[in-house]
């Protein structure tokens, strides 16, 4: 069994004991949250995503490449967001307003509880394909007992 420390969790709709923030010492699903590599960031001060990145084996060129990927396959590429992609979005569950107005766009006939759960299970999935591309053997071993949780 994993042992994940409960105040870097969060219930949210979509994703139960979703992983809060990589800069503030979530565990790797995390990344799932993280601004697009090359632009200035949100917490840049405390930011870990380049270092996890470097450490699981993943460049930032395939994180992009990742991120992109599962943007096009959900529809989710936006220009109202800040990197173009809802995939890039944080985990803000009381509202972003560039993120909230790009999925009311993107889910028109839903309700804005709905588009949020579906906007998390989105994240959650895009989270395990992330882990899924762990290189590094070490970082592997950690990550396997993540997957579990999917």
């Amino acid at each position: 069994m994993l042992d994940l420390d409960p105040d870097k969790l969060r219930d949210i709709p979509g994703w139960k004991d979703a992983p809060i923030h990589i800069c503030m010492n979530a565990d790797y699903r995390g990344l799932t949250f993280c601004c697009k590599p090359g632009y200035s960031l949100t917490f840049a001060l405390k930011c870990k995503r380049d270092e996890t990145l470097e450490y699981l084996g993943i460049t930032k060129e395939e994180f992009i490449a990742i991120k992109e990927k599962f943007s096009k396959e959900n529809n989710w590429d936006s220009d109202l967001t800040c990197f173009g992609s809802l995939a890039y979005c944080c985990m803000r569950r009381n509202g972003c307003p560039k993120r909230d107005a790009a999925l009311q766009k993107r889910y028109m006939t839903e309700e804005r509880e709905m588009y949020i759960e579906i906007y998390f299970e989105k994240k959650k999935e895009l989270s395990k394909k992330i882990l899924e591309a762990v290189k590094n053997p070490k970082a592997k071993e950690k990550v396997i007992k993540l997957l579990d949780l999917y």
